[in-house]
């Protein structure tokens, strides 16, 4: 109003002054620069009024400003940073602009956390505001519109879905209940190696998913899905689409042309992966309607026995949500926890002395006479020490999955909209040297001292999330990694073939993965052959 105000005056004025200087009219021009003067005194005292009065409401009600960061172009803003090794270069925009700066991707803000101190208030402090979900438009197709525990925002569903994970699928008295699946399917690869591997070149990605996503399925349903439909399904295709970047999301209003085909490729895939669970479900309803054998309860037995009576809650799932649900299982289940090993396992050949040591701490625990057992693991600290440092080095999750504010608030001086997009970068938070002595070095020693947990209680190392939001599937990661781990290197030496050399390099994605895939040949390190059967 005020703005408006003075432009009027002063357009007028000027009118005025222009019309009587044409006219040379002497007395009619005095007047006019009398009156200009005195229209100039006025402006300047408005002035200075909505000046002090802007300024005095600063204080009164102060709006911190918005984080710093880089300059950004117009439409575009950040844009460009999307490189493929976005982790390494958002780390040094900290260096330049603090522990939490703003990027513009597009239409997008997006607000980076290198800063434990940060991350504590956002996650602790603040933790039910920044407990939402920033969802990607591939994320939503592969939640089924996000009716799964990973992708939806928190809220009174979200607890129904995450209770029914943990207490379904995750519990440790599940896991239990499970354990001989675990081993008879390490134990099936472990003789598979030995009988046919033997020195000969093995991909370590492709014998863990052998193993993990039988593990899984059986958990899900029962059985593993056997020959080209397990790998037809393409997880792995999935997981690179929800970790490209898609313009759709950095530019809303664009999402209905799909411009890169992004969603195009996701409902081709879901497509597949819909089919095997529909075949899943239909088997055992089926089942369960001619009044079948009831086996101990699996995963889908659970979920659609919730569907059909709405447990406690009395809120029945929907068909999409118990799909949503078992696409969270498998995914969750299988590709973080290979990546895992497979940088255990080239850390440990990149550094000899490290599986040497594993392998002694086996040798006294188990012994060349025995085969590991997952009872063995509670005994074996340096195994332990292996598994914490792989994911300080090696996260799962490198950004975490992104959270997103339900309100506007303000965190370390700086205001945090609502709705923005919020990327922990735990991979810089774990490579700290004002936190960790020789950061990039892989030393298992230094959680020998049992200062480091992964609960989500201490930021300086976090790998696995924090707060309301943490990963569910702690558990079940730590059992299958350690035991995978131990059989591997207990039953066979692993060494690189002739003139190879170890890359360690990553590609990033909303999960970071060897480049070049880790290729070793094993020799027996067991005393008797009958151990491998």
């Amino acid at each position: 109003m005020l703005q408006r105000l003075i432009t009027f005056t002063t357009s007028h004025t000027l009118s005025w002054w222009l019309w009587t200087t044409k006219n040379n009219d002497n007395e009619l021009l005095l007047s006019s620069i009398h009156l200009t003067a005195t229209v100039l005194v006025i402006l300047i005292t408005m002035s200075w009024f909505a000046w002090t009065f802007i300024n005095q409401s600063k204080k009164n009600n102060p709006r911190p400003p918005l984080p710093p960061g880089p300059h950004t172009l117009p439409l575009v803003g950040n844009l460009l940073s999307l490189d493929p090794e976005f982790h390494k270069y958002i780390t040094t925009l900290a260096k330049t602009y603090g522990p939490i700066f703003t990027l513009w991707l597009g239409q997008k803000l997006t607000i980076v956390v290198s800063s434990p101190a940060i991350a504590r208030e956002m996650l602790k402090d603040h933790d039910t505001t920044f407990a939402n979900r920033d969802v990607s438009v591939a994320a939503k197709q592969s939640a089924y519109g996000v009716g799964d525990v990973a992708w939806s925002h928190y809220g009174s569903e979200w607890r129904m879905l995450r209770k029914l994970a943990v207490h379904g699928m995750l519990s440790n008295t599940r896991l239990d209940s499970v354990y001989s699946l675990r081993r008879g399917e390490i134990r099936r690869t472990i003789g598979y190696i030995f009988r046919n591997l033997v020195g000969s070149p093995v991909n370590i990605s492709d014998q863990m998913f052998l193993i993990l996503f039988n593990v899984v399925t059986n958990m899900l349903w029962g059985c593993s899905i056997e020959g080209e439909d397990r790998v037809s399904i393409g997880f792995d295709g999935m997981i690179r689409l929800l970790g490209k970047p898609n313009i759709s999301d950095f530019y809303p209003g664009l999402a209905r042309f799909d411009l890169q085909g992004i969603e195009k490729k996701m409902r081709g895939v879901m497509k597949r992966v819909d089919e095997i669970f529909d075949m899943m479900i239909d088997q055992r309803m089926k089942r369960d309607g001619e009044g079948g054998e009831k086996e101990s309860k699996d995963f889908l037995q659970f979920l659609l026995e919730h569907k059909d009576e709405g447990g406690e809650a009395k809120t029945p799932l929907t068909m999409a949500q118990v799909k949503a649900m078992l696409m969270d299982m498998v995914v969750g289940g299988t590709d973080t926890t290979i990546n895992s090993v497979e940088a255990a396992m080239a850390e440990m050949m990149n550094k000899p002395q490290v599986m040497q040591k594993l392998q002694l701490e086996l040798d006294t625990i188990v012994g060349k006479d025995h085969i590991v057992e997952e009872c063995h693991i509670p005994k074996l600290p340096y195994l332990y020490a292996i598994m914490k440092e792989t994911l300080r080095l090696h996260p799962i999750l490198p950004l975490l999955m992104p959270h997103s504010p339900s309100e506007t608030c303000t965190i370390g001086g700086y205001t945090i909209p609502k709705g923005t997009r919020i990327l922990f970068n735990v991979w810089a938070i774990h490579r700290d040297p004002l936190i960790w002595e020789n950061p990039l070095e892989f030393d298992p020693e230094r959680f020998l001292n049992g200062k480091w947990y992964y609960n989500g209680n201490d930021f300086a190392y976090f790998p696995f999330g924090s707060g309301r939001r943490i990963c569910p599937g702690i558990s079940m990661a730590e059992r299958v990694f350690m035991f995978s781990i131990a059989s591997l290197v207990h039953s066979f030496e692993w060494k690189l073939p002739e003139g190879e050399k170890l890359d360690l390099t990553e590609s990033f994605g909303i999960v970071l993965k060897k480049k070049i895939s880790l290729v070793a040949i094993p020799s027996p390190r067991l005393s008797d052959p009958g151990l491998y059967e």
